[in-house]
């Protein structure tokens, strides 16, 4: 059947998974997917940010089915994945959102925190994509769209943690797209410096704000539409011949220009 280019961006009769979709990046995403057709399974730590989110979700038309979780507990990630069964019967695109690590010092960044942030950003979103590839594989495959940074591709002093762990999630992406080729494509999505809550410090501050809007080529701070327009992409039939690829949304930075200063060692 012929579709037009916009039919192709079309999510109709499909079903979504999005974690960290209380508020930001996440909520944004679930919306976009919603008003593109899919039904959508919103999980996140907060019920009030959640039902927010599904409120988005039910007035663009489509269904919604918040799950309460710990996103940091893996038990409860697999349960998100089982919690779309229940509901909906599938699962067509899972968007891993949940994550994060505080920017410190190098010598401030013990090698607790950097396995806990590894497990919060990587062993996560393996843990629901393992959970949702069998039911995935019942229907037409799917897709899965991993939230990395830009701090995966370039340095800058303060992000040791986070630089890694997002690092890690980009070579997760490319390494899990070869082992579910072809019938489930995996790519992700390397994200700038994004007006959301977590950039706070950001935006709460002129003349950081300032600084980091003249650092950045495009000259303004992202917003959670512009990832959720990437991830729209990357899930849909319109970006059906990619795999593997690391999507860069980040306004064409290519030095840091997040980071608070940093003093020498």
């Amino acid at each position: 059947m012929w579709l037009s280019i916009l039919d192709r961006f079309r999510l109709d009769g499909r079903v979504a998974v999005v974690t960290g979709a209380g508020r930001g990046i996440g909520a944004a995403c679930a919306l976009a997917l919603a008003e593109a057709g899919a039904d959508v399974v919103i999980a996140a730590r907060t019920r009030e940010q959640l039902n927010a989110t599904a409120h988005a979700v039910e007035a663009a038309g489509r269904r919604a089915h918040p799950v309460v979780a710990d996103l940091s507990d893996i038990d409860q990630v697999r349960g998100v994945a089982g919690a779309a069964e229940n509901r909906f019967g599938r699962i067509d695109i899972v968007v891993n959102n949940v994550g994060g690590a505080v920017p410190k010092p190098f010598l401030d960044t013990s090698v607790e925190e950097l396995e806990q942030a590894f497990r919060f950003n990587v062993s996560t979103a393996h843990a629901l994509v393992t959970s949702a590839v069998p039911m995935m594989l019942q229907h037409d495959g799917g897709s899965v769209v991993n939230i990395s940074s830009v701090m995966a591709l370039i340095a800058g002093r303060g992000f040791l943690s986070y630089g890694v762990v997002k690092g890690a999630l980009a070579h997760y992406t490319a390494l899990a797209a070869q082992d579910l080729a072809p019938r489930i494509r995996v790519n992700a999505i390397a994200a700038g410096t994004i007006a959301t809550a977590a950039t706070g410090p950001i935006t709460d501050d002129p003349a950081l704000r300032t600084r980091v809007e003249a650092a950045t080529p495009l000259r303004r701070l992202g917003t959670v539409e512009d990832v959720a327009a990437g991830v729209l992409y990357l899930a849909s039939p319109a970006g059906s011949y990619l795999t593997g690829t690391v999507l860069e949304v980040h306004g064409g930075l290519q030095t840091p220009s997040t980071q608070q200063p940093i003093p020498d060692l």
